[in-house]
């Protein structure tokens, strides 16, 4: 089994652990009962979120000043499963947020932030399609992915910034309660969901490009 096998299999055991924890050990909250549960998941993969859209800020500064097209792939494999986590993290969150807001949505800052992370790195995504050239196209999308990590911040600042539904994040000390513990497996669990999912993708798009760049066989 080699490596990248390996930390896909820890992944999935530290899902399942995080999860059995979360989902059926811990008790349930006192004021939102059951549905708090999701919080187990819901914020991990908003975190995963974050940092796959970090990754593409980071790749697309390295690809300007290297120009070396590895570093536009690995930034293209974390923009596609970043749209992914952003768009699990708002199912999620309208699922939590039913039972108990009262309502499927909310123009909440943090909300409304987030759900724009959507159509701005599926733009990142559309540019890319329209370039022919692999140089032109990783130019055009480092460009887009450094502008478009602006919004990345604006997410996070977004509960201190407005008046929020959500709440700030929790003080360091909670975070050594049985919840918040937990809720640091899962962070570790899907960071370590996200890399494996990344490399793996990194490899089929390096061999997308191969092809690309091989042009037709000639019969």
């Amino acid at each position: 089994m080699n490596r990248l096998a390996k930390l896909g299999w820890i992944a999935i055991a530290l899902i399942a652990v995080g999860s059995v924890l979360g989902l059926a050990v811990l008790p349930a909250d006192g004021l939102q009962g059951e549905v708090q549960r999701l919080l187990y998941v819901h914020v991990p993969i908003a975190w995963v979120m974050m940092l796959a859209f970090f990754v593409v800020f980071l790749m697309s500064i390295l690809y300007l000043v290297q120009r070396r097209l590895k570093w536009d792939l690995l930034a293209v494999s974390a923009a596609e499963l970043g749209v992914i986590a952003a768009v699990l993290t708002l199912i999620l969150g309208t699922l939590w947020g039913r039972p108990t807001w009262g309502i499927w949505w909310a123009w909440d800052p943090r909300i409304t932030t987030t759900a724009l992370l959507v159509p701005i790195y599926t733009g990142y995504l559309v540019v890319r399609s329209m370039a022919e050239d692999p140089d032109r196209r990783a130019r055009w999308a480092a460009v887009i992915g450094l502008i478009a990590f602006v919004q990345v911040p604006i997410v996070y600042l977004s509960v201190f910034w407005w008046r929020s539904l959500h709440q700030p994040p929790s003080s360091p000390q909670s975070m050594w309660s049985a919840y918040g513990l937990v809720m640091l497996l899962g962070f570790v669990a899907y960071a370590l969901a996200f890399a494996y999912l990344w490399l793996r993708r990194y490899r089929l798009a390096a061999t997308e490009l191969e092809l690309e760049l091989s042009g037709p066989e000639e019969g």
